[in-house]
């Protein structure tokens, strides 16, 4: 017996919610453990899925089904980097891309986002992306507090961003 698709999504919606209060990006291997086990324990969530599975499963669908997207999703909406940019959230996107996440608008401005921590892989990519088609205009690095959290750590990739013709970088803890 498979979970319904109405059970699915309310299950998966409660669980996004909660993941977005806790900043699960940013949380823990361990943490994310102790939440799972938690989730499998309520009624509300482990409950109801094993209502339509082997109870001993639940874990292993909240973690690979319903939680596993969530970060891949959650990081790939541009609405975050537009905010601190100071774009409209309707700006008109020509080309979307992935690994590290990025845009192209029409006006030809390329910006890339990602943890701070892959930023030579975002800023390569906006150089590499922008050398095909448009300027790179932005690149956007979350989660700066843990490695980058002084100014002398910050240096380094200012510099390469600056010699990479990159026009704005942001910082967000």
């Amino acid at each position: 017996m498979s979970v319904p698709a109405s059970i699915r999504r309310e299950i998966k919606e409660r669980l996004w919610a909660e993941a977005d209060r806790l900043n699960w990006s940013a949380l823990s291997a361990a943490d994310k453990s102790r939440y799972y086990s938690m989730w499998t324990e309520t009624e509300t969530v482990g409950g109801k899925l094993g209502q339509y599975m082997d109870p001993r499963k639940v874990r292993v669908y909240i973690k690979d089904t319903l939680l596993k997207s969530y970060t891949r999703e959650a990081s790939a909406s541009p609405a975050r980097a537009f905010r601190v940019l100071g774009l409209d959230e309707d700006v008109v996107v020509s080309t979307t891309f992935i690994k590290p996440h990025g845009c192209l608008l029409v006006d030809g401005r390329q910006i890339a986002w990602s943890k701070a921590s892959d930023w030579k892989a975002t800023l390569m990519a906006l150089h590499e992306r922008a050398f095909m088609e448009g300027q790179p205009y932005a690149a956007v690095l979350t989660e700066a507090a843990a490695k980058f959290a002084l100014a002398s750590q910050r240096a380094v990739v200012e510099s390469a961003a600056e010699r990479l013709l990159i026009k704005r970088l942001i910082w967000l803890d």
